[in-house]
C-alpha cells in the first residue's frame, strides 16, 4: 500500500500553524505560561488553558514531523530553523560547523562546480525531449550557463601544452575573485543564470530552483538569551582566550542568514560583537542600498574592492527589525559601536588636507529605516555622545528601551523633532542624566510620543525618578498617551505621586498593569479610589515600599523603624481592608425572592500585588488567599475552588519559595524586544532574570 501523497503547499500550511501555535496572542495573559493540558482556551486573554505552546513543544513537534519522510522534512525544515536559540556552548559550535561555510573543507569554486552541474542536469531532464541526449543537454546548459554568469574563461591554450599533439584543451573551469562570498548568495545567481538560459532556449519549461544544503537562508531569529558558560570548569585563562563565540564565528554565521531579521545578545557574549558583526547586522538590506549597479548576477563576477563586495551581498539581505542588547558593556562592543557610529553615523567637519581620513566615509548621515525595535537596557558604558547619533539613526522606533543608560535630555529633545517615529512602548528606568523637565516636554509636545501605549519611568530608592510634582501633574493631565485612556503598562514607581493627581488623572480603563513602588506617602485609600473609579482593569499592582499603612513599622520617622508583628499585622489588615476585600472580592448580597441569585463580580480585576519582604511575611503567616512567589509578590487565587487547576499550578509556586525559573514573575521592568510585545511580554532565561528577578 503506497502512502498517501499530500500537496507540498498543504504540508507547508500545515507546519505554519504548528509553528504559529508557540506565539502568544496579541492580548497575552499576565501570567507565567502553565505547561499543562487543560482544553482549547475561548477568549483572550487566558492563562488556562494557555493561550499557547511552549517553545520547545513546538520545536520537538517539527522535529518529529522531519522524520515522517521526505516530504514532510521538506515541509517542517524552514519552520524548525526559524527562530534559532543558543543555550549551550558545544550547541553553539555545532551551529557553526552546520550554517558558516568551512573554506578549507570545500572551497568556492568546488561549490560552484557542483551546483552548476546538479542544476544544468535538473534543467536537462525538465526540458527532455525523446530524440535528445539528456548528457549533451546538459553539457550545452553548463555552457550556457557559465556564459550567462560571465565566467573568465581559464582554459589553457594548446600552444603551451607539450607535447602539443598528446593533449587536448584543458576544460573552462570556475574562478571567484571573491574568496568568501556566501553559499545562499551563489546558489542565488547561478539559479537566476539557469532561469536567464531557460528562457532564451524553452520559455514553457519549469526549472527548480537549486537546493542549498546549508540551512542559514530560513533563520528569521537568532538570540543568545540563554547562553552560558557557567559550571563548564574551565579556567580564567580559558574563559579570556579559549572563547566559545567569537567575532569571527559570529560573523561567519550571520553572512550565511539573508532573512534574519531579530537578534539578541547578553553580558554574556558581548565580547563577540566586533565591529565588523555590527556590520553584519546593521548594514544589511537598506542601509547598503542606493546608486550603483544592479546586484542581480553580479555577486559572482566583476567585484575586486572587498567592501563593495561585502555591500553587493548584504543589498540583498532583509533589513533588521529588532536588535536587543541588555547588559552588553564589554570593551569590545563598546570600542566597536564607537567605531561603528564614527564611521557611518557621524559625519566630521571638513578641514583642509583631510581627504584621505574621509575617504570611503558616506557623505550623509547613516540611518537605518528597517528597524523598529531597540533594546538597549543596562548598557551603561555608552557615552552620550555616541548613544544620542545611534538612538537617532532609526527613524522608524516603535519599541525603545533606554533604562539604565547615560541618555540625556539632549537626545530627548531631537527624538521628539523626528517626523517618522512613533513610540508605542518606552522605557526610560533609572536614566540618570535625564531631567524631569526634559520628560515633561518629550511626553507633552512631541508627536513622537502621542501613541505610547506602554510607559516605564521607573525609579527606586537608589536612582529615585527625576520627576517633580509639578512635572508630573501636567503629564498626567495633558500628555496625549494619558489623556486617550489607551495605556496598558505604566510605572511610576520613585514619582512624587498624590492624591491630587490621582484625582487629575483622566481615566485609564485599559490599563492592565500598574508600578506604584517606592512612593512613602501616596495613602493606599487614594490607591483604592483611583483603581476603582478609574483603572479598574488592572490585574497587577506594585506597592513595593509604598504607603504609610503599607510601612510594617520601617519607615523614615516612625519611632522604632523596624518591622514587629504589631506593626506588621497592622499593614497587614490595612492591606485587606482597603485593597483586597474591596476591590477583589464580590459585594455581600442577600436576597429571600430567590434562591439562586445571579452572582456578582468583583469591582475591580486585581489579583497580583507586590509587596514589600516585611508584608509578604506578615501574609504568609496569616490565614489568607494569598500566595507568595519569592519576590514576584502576592498573587490573589479569586474565586477559585481548591481542586482547580489553575490554584493547584499557583500552589505549587508558592511551594517552590522562590526558586523558580527565571520566566515566572509579574509586572516586567524589562521590555520585550525580539518578539515586539513590549512590557507585556513575557521572556525566561538572562532576560527574564531582568525582567522580573532583578530590582533595577
Amino acid at each position: 500500500m503506497h502512502a498517501i501523497q499530500y500537496p507540498p503547499e498543504l504540508l507547508t500550511r500545515i507546519c505554519s500553524h504548528i509553528y504559529a501555535a508557540s506565539l502568544p496572542p496579541a492580548n497575552p495573559s499576565l501570567d507565567p505560561l502553565i505547561i499543562t493540558e487543560h482544553g482549547i482556551p475561548t477568549s483572550f486573554p487566558s492563562s488556562l488553558p494557555p493561550a499557547n505552546w511552549s517553545e520547545p513543544m513546538t520545536r520537538r513537534t517539527l522535529k518529529n514531523l522531519c522524520l515522517v519522510n521526505h516530504d514532510w522534512y521538506e515541509a517542517a525544515k524552514p519552520w524548525l530553523w526559524r527562530n534559532l536559540e543558543v543555550r549551550l556552548p558545544r550547541g553553539w559550535l555545532s551551529l557553526v560547523e552546520e550554517l558558516a561555510w568551512n573554506y578549507d573543507e570545500e572551497t568556492v569554486d568546488q561549490v560552484m562546480e557542483k551546483t552548476v552541474k546538479a542544476a544544468a542536469e535538473t534543467a536537462a531532464k525538465s526540458a527532455a525531449r525523446g530524440d535528445r541526449d539528456d548528457a549533451e543537454t546538459a553539457k550545452s546548459l553548463r555552457e550556457s550557463i557559465l556564459e550567462s554568469l560571465n565566467m573568465p574563461d581559464e582554459s589553457i591554450s594548446p600552444d603551451l601544452l607539450s607535447p602539443m599533439a598528446s593533449r587536448e584543451p584543458s576544460p573552462r573551469r570556475f574562478r571567484h575573485k571573491s574568496k568568501s562570498p556566501a553559499r545562499w548568495e551563489l546558489v542565488r545567481s547561478i539559479s537566476d543564470a539557469i532561469q536567464n538560459v531557460m528562457e532564451r532556449r524553452d520559455p514553457a519549461v519549469y526549472v527548480p530552483t537549486p537546493q542549498d544544503p546549508r540551512p542559514g537562508r530560513f533563520v528569521r531569529h537568532l538570540d543568545f538569551n540563554h547562553f552560558r558558560t557557567i559550571g563548564m570548569r574551565r579556567s580564567v585563562e580559558e574563559g579570556v582566550n579559549s572563547r566559545f563565540v567569537t567575532g569571527n564565528r559570529v560573523e561567519a554565521v550571520l553572512k550565511e542568514m539573508p532573512n534574519l531579521i531579530t537578534f539578541g545578545a547578553t553580558e554574556y557574549m558581548d565580547g563577540a560583537l566586533t565591529y565588523s558583526v555590527l556590520n553584519e547586522l546593521f548594514l544589511r538590506g537598506a542601509p547598503s542600498r542606493g546608486r550603483g549597479r544592479s546586484s542581480r548576477g553580479r555577486s559572482l563576477v566583476d567585484i575586486c574592492d572587498t567592501e563593495e563586495e561585502d555591500k553587493e551581498r548584504r543589498r540583498q539581505c532583509r533589513d533588521l527589525e529588532a536588535v536587543d542588547l541588555t547588559g552588553c558593556v564589554s570593551a569590545v562592543f563598546v570600542n566597536a559601536l564607537t567605531d561603528f557610529v564614527t564611521f557611518h553615523i557621524i559625519i566630521p567637519e571638513p578641514t583642509e588636507g583631510d581627504d584621505f581620513s574621509r575617504r570611503g566615509r558616506p557623505e550623509e548621515p547613516m540611518t537605518f529605516p528597517g528597524l523598529q525595535r531597540l533594546g538597549l537596557r543596562g548598557v551603561k558604558s555608552i557615552l552620550p555622545h555616541i548613544l544620542s547619533p545611534f538612538v537617532l539613526a532609526f527613524p522608524s522606533l516603535t519599541h525603545l528601551d533606554l533604562s539604565g543608560t547615560r541618555a540625556t535630555p539632549e537626545l530627548l529633545t531631537e527624538l521628539g523633532r523626528s517626523p517618522t517615529v512613533r513610540l508605542k512602548s518606552l522605557a526610560l528606568a533609572r536614566c540618570v542624566r535625564l531631567t524631569g523637565e526634559s520628560i515633561r516636554e518629550f511626553l507633552v509636545e512631541s508627536r513622537v510620543a502621542s501613541q505610547i501605549t506602554e510607559l516605564n519611568l521607573y525609579g527606586d530608592l537608589t536612582f529615585p525618578s527625576p520627576i517633580s510634582e509639578e512635572d508630573l501633574k501636567v503629564i498626567v493631565t495633558e500628555a496625549p498617551c494619558f489623556v486617550k485612556g489607551e495605556l496598558v503598562y505604566l510605572d511610576l514607581s520613585s514619582s512624587p505621586m498624590s492624591r491630587d493627581i490621582l484625582r487629575a488623572c483622566p481615566p485609564q480603563r485599559s490599563l492592565r498593569s500598574l508600578g506604584l513602588s517606592y512612593i512613602a506617602d501616596l495613602g493606599i485609600n487614594d490607591i483604592s479610589d483611583f483603581l476603582e473609579t478609574k483603572a479598574s482593569n488592572v490585574e497587577i499592582l506594585t506597592l513595593l515600599n509604598t504607603s504609610p499603612e503599607l510601612s510594617c513599622g520601617m519607615r523614615t520617622g516612625d519611632a522604632l523603624p523596624i518591622a514587629t508583628a504589631t506593626s506588621t499585622r497592622q499593614s497587614c489588615i490595612a492591606l485587606h481592608s482597603a485593597i483586597i476585600r474591596p476591590l477583589c472580592c464580590p459585594p455581600f448580597s442577600f436576597s429571600l425572592s430567590t434562591s439562586n441569585p445571579a452572582p456578582k463580580h468583583a469591582p475591580t480585576r486585581l489579583r497580583v500585588i507586590e509587596l514589600s519582604t516585611a508584608m509578604l511575611a506578615g501574609l504568609a503567616l496569616a490565614p489568607t488567599d494569598g500566595k507568595q512567589f519569592g519576590g514576584a509578590g502576592s498573587n490573589l487565587v479569586r474565586d477559585l475552588s481548591v481542586g482547580h487547576p489553575l490554584r493547584m499550578e499557583l500552589d505549587k509556586l508558592s511551594e517552590a519559595n522562590g526558586n523558580v525559573s527565571s520566566g515566572v514573575g509579574w509586572h516586567a521592568r524589562k521590555m520585550e524586544i525580539i518578539r515586539g510585545y513590549g512590557m507585556l511580554g513575557r521572556e525566561d532565561g538572562l532576560y527574564g532574570a531582568v525582567s522580573f528577578a532583578y530590582l533595577g
